[in-house]
């Protein structure tokens, strides 16, 4: 059985991103499906007794609607929380290794162009270290 770890509430101090940490955590976890689920088989089930109304198919077809159009800003907003610190992490990881290069700090900011010339500069470099490499010793 998992245990399910709740971590630290946003201390951005708006109740938004607060909400939605705690609601991506619930809407998450396999109860939220499971309920979700049974949702769907008590409508499937009320079909006949309804006789697939229009009225029947109206309340699945809303109600998804608007549960996916919230979900949707929820979800985005829990993704945007969490690139932004995946990026400071690794900020700091670059920061912290004298080697690295700190030009590389808030790449994400770039436009695609120059992102795509970055790429091209490190498969440049990959490429003569893949020439440098030695050959490989083979297994007799």
């Amino acid at each position: 059985m998992a245990v399910k770890q709740k971590g630290p509430k946003p201390s951005n101090g708006t109740w938004f991103a607060g909400f939605a940490a705690e609601a991506s955590s619930y809407l998450g976890s396999r109860w939220a499906f499971i309920l979700a689920v049974l949702v769907v088989v008590v409508w499937a089930v009320t079909g006949p007794i309804f006789r697939y109304s229009d009225t029947w198919q109206l309340v699945i077809n809303t109600g998804t609607t608007i549960v996916t159009f919230l979900m949707v800003f929820l979800i985005q907003n829990t993704q945007n929380r969490d690139a932004r610190a995946i990026n400071l992490k690794l900020d700091e990881l670059i920061r912290a290794i004298d080697n690295a290069t700190n030009s590389m700090i808030n790449i994400e900011r770039l436009s695609d162009e120059d992102l795509d010339k970055l790429a091209a500069r490190f498969e440049n470099l990959r490429s003569e270290d893949r020439r440098r490499e030695p050959p490989r010793l083979q297994k007799k």
